[in-house]
């Protein structure tokens, strides 16, 4: 979707639950938006495996995470009413503005066949892209992985999207540091929350957040991607940490959806 989580100027890792069009309500809205807020610039060299989801014009408005040399891994909904002609993965490129990194086109758009909403769950879509990217994949989060989830544990989340609930995108890549929640804080700050299917992160007093552009990006521990933006309420305001899809609670969905006319094994693409 248009207005999906960016990391724009300051890092939040907020998952918009209800920032839809400017607009706020008491319960989330069928499309989520998300940006960065409370962070600092990145480089790209870091995190070679980010990505960014470009329109017809040429705008970034989504993000996405390189986890096989010709496969991303976003947000269903950031592509759910795309097709493939649409998009523009841009891997390696720190300033939008700029012609660097790769340009590559999509090949296929492959969304959750469980996905209806964000706030339903199984917000998640694999593009396969025309060509493969020289750049270091991210492998995914599974089962194996329950460390990475523990409450407490810091987690980065990276974007292009906006810094402040209501200000800019950012023009360059923008990091942020989250603790995850337990599934008891989630659940408290959002009645839709749901435990087997998404993760949240943030701090109590928020401040730190995603925010709308953001949408789709990479929650990274360590070397594994455990989350990817998906929704929240507003951008890093006290007690809405924001909400990701869990990765390792569809590993095997994405992990098979990538093997489809792909040479590269689902046991590499987690990690083995």
């Amino acid at each position: 979707m248009r207005g999906s989580r960016c990391v724009a100027g300051v890092l939040a890792v907020v998952a918009s639950l209800v920032f839809v069009a400017g607009t706020t309500t008491a319960e989330p809205a069928d499309e989520s938006q998300e940006q960065i807020v409370g962070g600092e610039p990145a480089q790209v060299e870091d995190y070679p495996y980010v990505a960014y989801l470009a329109n017809e014009r040429g705008r970034q408005f989504c993000g996405a995470a390189l986890f096989a040399p010709d496969r991303v891994v976003t947000a269903a909904h950031c592509v759910s009413r795309e097709d493939e002609d649409s998009l523009t993965v841009v891997v390696g490129r720190q300033d939008v503005s700029t012609s660097d990194g790769h340009e590559v086109g999509v090949r296929r758009i492959w969304t959750h066949p469980e996905y209806r909403s964000a706030v339903r769950g199984y917000d998640v879509a694999v593009l396969e892209l025309d060509r493969s990217v020289p750049y270091r994949p991210l492998r995914l989060a599974t089962k194996r992985d329950g460390a990475a989830y523990q409450a407490g544990r810091k987690a980065t989340v990276l974007g292009w999207g906006h810094v402040d609930e209501h200000g800019e995108s950012s023009r360059t890549l923008r990091s942020a540091q989250v603790p995850v929640r337990s599934d008891n804080v989630c659940t408290k700050a959002y009645t839709r929350f749901e435990p087997t299917l998404m993760v949240c992160a943030g701090y109590d007093k928020g401040g730190v957040d995603a925010c709308q552009g953001d949408s789709g990006g990479p929650l990274v521990v360590g070397d594994r991607l455990i989350g990817i933006v998906s929704w929240g309420e507003g951008c890093g305001r006290p007690g809405k940490p924001g909400v990701y899809t869990e990765v390792r609670a569809l590993a095997d969905d994405i992990a098979t959806a990538a093997d489809t006319r792909s040479d590269t094994g689902a046991w590499d693409i987690l990690g083995g």
